[in-house]
This record gives C-alpha cells, structure tokens and sequence, in this order.
C-alpha cells in the first residue's frame, strides 16, 4: 500500500501550532510558581516569532511567486495561511485571556502592580512623568508619517507606539482621516519596566506605556488623540545561492544587513488601538485584516521576565536544579584516560556539560595531542569551547572548526566568533556548499607510545554551555576505532575533497541516513511479518518526512509495535484503522525543552539503540550533514532503553498523547504518577550522593507498583 492519501497527514504548520499551544498549557498550570507560569508564556510568544518570521514568510512567498505546490495533506499555501491565522487567532485570544484572568492577577497577588497609563495615581505620574524626562526623552526620535515623511522601516520584532494627532490651530499635515499619524520606536537599550511609586510591593509601567502616557511632549504644537503600542514581524529567512557566492561568509553578512528589510508578515497590536489606527498601520505595511493580531497582555511578553531577576523569592520560581557530575568523572585527572578505557554517556541537562568542555580544555593542553576537529553550530555568546580550541592553536596544535554560519537566527552570533577564532590561527571551515552542517561532533587525535588513538564525542544538542542547562541532551564519548574512523573520514569530507565513504559504524546524511532509517524499519515489520516480535521506540523533536511516515504506516499494518516520543511537529496520523492502530504518538513538554534523539528497534532484550542529531525531517536528511550512530556498550545501551525512552514512555503527567484527529490529549494516570523529569532529576540527585544508587534504581523508581519521589520539579520547553 502506497499510504499517499493527504488525510493521513497532519498539516506540519498546525501541528506545531499544537505543539506551541502545549507550551501555553504549561502557562495555564496553576501547580506551577507565578513566574514558571510567567516564563512559559513568554516562551510561547516567542516561538511564535519564530514562527512567524520563517514558516509563515515562506509560505506568504510561495502565495506572491504563484507557487502551487501543495503540503503532504493536501492544502495550497493560501489555504495553510488561512488555518493559520484562525488558529493563532485563538491562541492569541486564550493568552489574552490567561493574562487577563490569572497571570495579571498573580502578580497583584504578589506584590507586583503591572500598571497602565490610566490606572496610575498622581504620584505615580508625576513620578513617570520624571523618570520619562530625565531618562526616556532624550533617547527617542519621533517620526512624522505624511507625503513628506513615508512611513518609517520598522526593524523586525521592534516595538513602537504609534500616535494619532491633531494639530492646534491651522490644520496641517492631515490625512484623509483628519489626522496625523506619527510613530515612535521604543528603544531597546532602555530598561522596559520602569519602576513607580507604590503603597505595598512594587509597581511597574512598561516603558511602551510610559512613551504614549507622554507623547505629547514629543510632538509640541498637538494634540495627542491616540496612542497604542504595535509591533510588526518581518520575513526573516536568509536568501542565499551557495553556488553562486564566491564568498559565502560576506554574502551572509550582506544578507544580515538586508534582512531588516524583509516584508512585514504580522502585525500585533494593543487590544485598546482604535480601528482607524488598524486601518493606518495595515495599509502602510501592506498587511491584510487575517494579519492583525489584538492583544490585551503585553506585546513583548519577555519583557515580563525582568521581574524574575528584580525579585528573590523562592516561593515564586521553581527549585533550581544543579547538573551533578558522574560518579566515574569525579575527582580524574583526565578525561581522556577514562575514555580511553571505556564508552561512556552523560544525560544533560541532569549531568553536566563540564566534562565535554573539559574534554576540548584538556586537549587543547595536552602536548600529546596533535589534532582537534570540530564542529560547531550554535555556541554561547562566550564560548569557553571557542576559548578552548583557540587556546589549542596557541599551543602548536593543529585546529579546524567547521561553522555552520547558516544557522538560522544565531548566523551573526556565529560569525563574529567564527573571526576571533581565525584571528587566533584556528583553521576555520563554513561547510559545504547547498549543505548545512547540523551534525555534533568533535575529534581529538593523541599520540600515545608509538601509535596514535582518537577520541571521539557525538552528541544529539549544540556545543552550548547555556542551553545544555535548559535542553534535555546527550553525549556519548569514545575511542572504538571504527567509530574514529569514520569520525575522521567525516571531517576530510568536510574540509577537503573526498568522496563519502563506506561507512564503518555511522549513518550519515545526505549520504544514505534516511536510507538506514528505512532499512531499520524494513526490517522490523520483516521480523513482524514471519511472526517474530517487533518493536520500534523512537524519540525525536519533529517527525515530518513522509517517505519514512509511509514506512511506520507499512510497518504497523505488518504488525510492529511502534511508540513514538515526538516533542513538537508530527505529521503522522496515529489510530487510523487499517493503517496505524499500532502505532502511538505521545508528547513531553516539561520544565526542560526535550531534545535528544534516540531510537531502539527490535524487540526482547537486546534492541539495536542509535543517536542521532537529526529529526526525521526532509532537510535533515537532504539538505543537512548529520550523523546518526549506533550504541555498542551494553550498559550504555541498558541505561538509553530504561532512562531517556523508558521513563519517558511512563509519563503521565507532562505527557500529551496524540490522537487520531490531530489533538492532543492528556495521559491518563493508572496507579503511580510519574513525572518523567521529575524521576531523572532525582536519579541525577540520588547518583550525587556519596554513596549513589546504581542505574538499577532507575527501573525500580519507575516500575508501575513503585513510589515516585513525591516533589512535584516544573517544567519547560519552547
């Protein structure tokens, strides 16, 4: 059976809308601290940004070029922008209302006063009034919009205000509406909560709110009849042709320079902005009604999130959660003699990213070693791992990094790093050429007595200190030779010519990692079809490739058993009779964002585990390098099965289970709850302990006639 009926796949745009209105769930948790909650629903708006400035600009360029290629599930590109739009129309409108109903109020229950110009007492007007005089005034330019003055190119995601004037005296610079139009940018350099006056707690105006309370000082001679804060989105996405750039780093940077320029995509407004104030912003960024989204919360929800670094106290946030350190790296003088003795995994963000940084920090000062190879595509801003390898150049080491600078919204941040390092003799690589380079990997070549052995780290998340603290990832350290040597074929291919080899251990794409998904799959409904048990668990971000979709399809009609952990977009239609009843789609938003990757196939007791640093996603496996390697240590192996994609497969709390019309729905709860995270932080906290409980513990914890830690840990993800 082909399996290509449109009504077998979930719209990929609105399954991640599902996935982000998941996120806003995690907002409406009333278990949750006032500022968790807080945190989620920035994260929330957030992704929709994103959203916004990449999925909904393509398809608006699709609708302009005329293109009519349709989605997996049968819809035109008009036809996806107008789902869009009525879903994120009630997402917008259910944030509006969680706002208004509960966040709002929590926060006045708090002690926190998040005023509006009009509920302002004297005092704290006069107070504002100062503070916007003295701090505020000088920094603003406003701009007059009339056929002398255009209206003004409006950085992407910027917030302004615009205001609608009346002039005294003679009428000037009217428009057909009988008034002025000007408009005037909040600066992002200025503090966005301005502190005022209060009789308990503290109070707070949003420095929008401040610019339109005192508008008229900047515009003298007029009457201020409106003012409303808005906020425009812009296509974002990078337009680059590798082939035709002889010098890619320049032509991004060019680009960069360019995209603040992007067609406007979205439009957001303050829910009190009169229609004729609509009508005025629409026409000037040539924005259709469906664009326009009202809002009674505030327009930049991160903005809020100030208010978690100016208040300490505990009751408001949730536990903080400290990374530990493996019992076998504890109190080594290297990291590379443990490696070289055995494999060895850390689970982030409950275990912690130091060794990997230790990894590189120590390589860089052994004078044994004579090579680091890299890849790098998303990093902190300061980077110890960029310290590292330039530290390494420095000690006559030979370095090359292969940086990704087409990583999408972190290519300027790349960039800039990128230059240091070459500054400071790195030998620094941009990738290939119609090709990202996605894959996390990383090379250290030693010589020990008279040969040479490599160690290897592959790892499922960014080489990124900061968000190995706030995504759920893994490592997996190595000597086997096998597995270096394709390591190292993989970096000759990437710096130089080579062709693709046949590899020893890896699956990597574009070379032939979809073509090993495919076969995995084959083979279990094979073992299926002869009677035999067949099992597939497969966790990942987003499941969107319809080949590889088909092939589930074919393999649940064959009869294997298949669990799916797909934290954000899933194309798959699960409980279609006839084509996959056995199949199960089940979704963990939680206080950390899932991230890692990890497949089993087979059933019984010895499943053949991979990791990988691709979804099962079109791009990743053509238009990426990525690297999908298999686990070969038995306990490694054991811990994979029972720890990442066991306990996972337990939740009932954070997890959502897809169902068969595309909505998710809550996990019921038979006997033992079990909050996934929950379970891996107290694990991470028990192996802390002097004394730690071996990983055995871990299957008891989670066994379903067994006590759960009772802690209730929150949640994250975006």
């Amino acid at each position: 059976m082909e399996f290509n009926e449109p009504q077998l796949f979930i719209n990929r745009e609105l399954s991640w809308l599902a996935f982000n209105e998941r996120v806003l769930d995690d907002a409406r948790s009333r278990e949750l601290p006032l500022y968790e909650r807080l945190k989620f629903f920035a994260i929330a708006s957030s992704n929709l940004d994103e959203f916004f400035m990449v999925r909904v600009a393509g398809l608006k360029q699709q609708q302009a070029s005329g293109v009519a290629e349709t989605a997996a599930d049968g819809l035109l590109p008009a036809e996806q922008l107008s789902a869009i739009s009525e879903r994120v129309h009630a997402l917008v409108e259910a944030a509006s209302r969680l706002w208004v109903e509960e966040l709002h109020p929590g926060l006045l229950a708090a002690g926190v006063s998040l005023l509006t110009r009009d509920k302002l007492t004297a005092e704290q007007k006069a107070a504002a009034r100062t503070h916007f005089t003295t701090s505020v005034f000088p920094a603003l330019t406003p701009l007059a919009v009339d056929p002398g003055h255009p209206f003004p190119h409006l950085r992407n995601k910027s917030l302004n205000v615009a205001v609608l004037l009346r002039r005294e005296g003679p009428k000037r610079r009217r428009n057909v509406h009988g008034t002025s139009l000007a408009v005037v940018q909040v600066p992002s350099v200025l503090r966005r909560l301005v502190p005022v006056p209060a009789e308990k707690g503290t109070a707070f105006l949003l420095l929008g709110e401040l610019i339109a309370l005192c508008a008229a000082d900047l515009f003298p001679g007029y009457v201020v009849e409106h003012a409303a804060a808005f906020r425009v989105t812009r296509n974002w996405d990078l337009n680059v042709d590798d082939e035709e750039s002889e010098d890619l780093l320049s032509t991004i940077q060019e680009e960069l320079r360019r995209r603040d320029r992007g067609a406007a995509v979205r439009l957001e407004l303050d829910a009190s902005a009169r229609p004729q104030m609509e009508s005025l912003l629409t026409a000037a960024l040539k924005l259709g009604p469906m664009d326009v989204y009202r809002q009674q919360s505030p327009l930049q929800p991160s903005d809020l999130m100030a208010l978690t670094e100016l208040d300490a106290r505990p009751e408001l946030r949730v536990e903080p959660f400290t990374p530990t350190v493996p019992p076998v790296l504890r109190d080594v003088e290297s990291i590379l003699h443990v490696v070289a003795e055995r494999d060895l995994l850390l689970h982030h963000p409950y275990e912690s990213f130091d060794p990997v940084v230790r990894f590189l920090e120590e390589a860089a000062e052994d004078p044994d070693v004579l090579a680091i190879k890299q890849t790098l595509y998303r990093t902190s801003g300061d980077s110890p791992i960029a310290r590292a390898l330039s530290r390494a150049v420095e000690n006559g080491k030979q370095v090359a990094v292969l940086v990704e600078i087409k990583a999408r919204l972190d290519e300027a941040n790349n960039i800039a790093w990128a230059r240091k390092m070459e500054e400071s003799g790195v030998h620094v690589v941009y990738g290939l050429i119609g090709l990202k380079t996605h894959a996390k990997v990383a090379l250290v070549v030693r010589r020990e007595g008279q040969g040479i052995r490599r160690y290897v780290h592959l790892g499922t998340g960014n080489y990124n200190p900061h968000t190995a603290r706030l995504y759920t990832d893994l490592s997996l350290f190595t000597s086997r030779a096998e597995m270096a040597d394709d390591v190292s074929a993989l970096f000759n291919m990437l710096t130089g010519y080579a062709v693709a080899p046949q590899w020893k251990r890896l699956a990597v794409a574009p070379m032939g990692l979809q073509e090993k998904v495919l076969a995995l799959i084959q083979r279990e409904a094979d073992k299926a079809r002869r009677g035999e048990p067949a099992r597939i668990v497969a966790k990942m971000n987003s499941l969107v490739d319809a080949t590889v979709i088909r092939a589930l399809y074919a393999a649940s009609q064959a009869g294997v058993e298949i669990e799916l952990l797909v934290r954000g977009i899933c194309c798959l239609r699960p409980g279609v009779p006839g084509v996959s009843e056995r199949i199960r789609v089940t979704s963990v938003v939680d206080r950390f964002l899932e991230h890692s990757r990890v497949f089993a196939f087979g059933a019984g007791s010895q499943p053949e585990v991979w990791m990988s640093s691709a979804d099962w996603m079109p791009r990743n496996f053509l238009r990426r390098i990525e690297t999908m390697f298999p686990v070969e240590d038995p306990a490694i192996r054991q811990r994979l099965l029972d720890e990442v994609l066991g306990v996972s497969l337990k939740d009932n709390v954070k997890a959502r289970r897809l169902q068969v019309d595309g909505t998710y729905l809550p996990v019921g709860r038979d006997g033992t709850v079990v909050r996934s995270q929950g379970v891996l932080m107290e694990l991470a906290r028990r192996n802390n302990q002097p004394d730690p409980k071996p990983l055995q513990a871990l299957r008891h914890a989670t066994a379903p006639d067994a006590p759960i830690p009772p802690r209730q840990v929150p949640q994250t993800g975006s």
